[in-house]
């Protein structure tokens, strides 16, 4: 039985807002989320969009919103992000100084009823991670480093979604594996293979002439 394999487009590649908004009532019944990439120039280099933007998504669309923190100490905007009407919220690992913060962040991301994610840089190790597993919903893997789009996937994340993988069958896990960064046809296949169940794509979707095709290839 084939795996049914989601799709989160990203926002990052684009830069205008209304455009945001053009795209996700576009890709509303073709694409299963819209990836939210939030940064505040501290966490990462670049700053991007913020509640506002999902907010507005939010009322003007139907699509599912996975929000992708890449914020410093995300713990004091999870509460406007559920506001916002986000439906995932994934924040960074590295992100907190304090890292009995996360425990606390997944929590109250499901009391408000939202899935509750946990990112990770592609240098930081499972060992680092895994003891998160009773607290997510998803573990996002990151195969470029956060903040800029464009980038060549990084193969080290294939081994990261392997051992993520394994982990699950070996506990009884019920997180999903999301994976972020330079996926197209060259390596989709064998990230899906690995163990990936949501696939994050930017630029292959953007780029493409017919946009909805280019999801459906994504899902393998």
């Amino acid at each position: 039985m084939k795996k049914n394999i989601f799709v989160s487009v990203s926002t990052d590649p684009i830069k205008d807002y209304e455009e945001i908004i053009k795209q996700a009532k576009f890709l509303q019944g073709k694409a299963d989320f819209l990836h939210c990439d939030i940064m505040d120039g501290k966490f990462v280099p670049n700053k991007t969009y913020d509640a506002g933007l999902v907010s507005n998504i939010n009322q003007n669309s139907l699509i599912m919103l996975d929000v992708h923190l890449m914020c410093h100490e995300p713990k004091m905007f999870i509460d406007e992000y559920i506001k916002a009407g986000a439906n995932i919220i994934t924040v960074h690992y590295e992100a907190f100084k304090n890292k009995e913060d996360i425990v606390e962040c997944m929590a109250k991301i499901k009391k408000a009823g939202l899935l509750a994610g946990l990112s990770f840089k592609p240098q930081t190790a499972i060992k680092d991670i895994k003891i998160y597993a009773h607290d997510v919903d998803i573990f996002l893997v990151m195969s470029v480093e956060p903040g800029l789009s464009g980038q060549k996937f990084m193969p080290i994340a294939l081994e990261k979604i392997e051992a993520l993988d394994k982990l699950r069958k070996e506990n009884g896990y019920n997180y999903k594996i999301e994976v972020d960064g330079g996926i197209n046809l060259d390596n989709v296949n064998d990230v899906i293979e690995k163990g990936a169940d949501i696939i994050v794509s930017g630029s292959f979707v953007y780029k493409a002439e017919d946009k909805e095709r280019a999801i459906s290839l994504l899902k393998g």
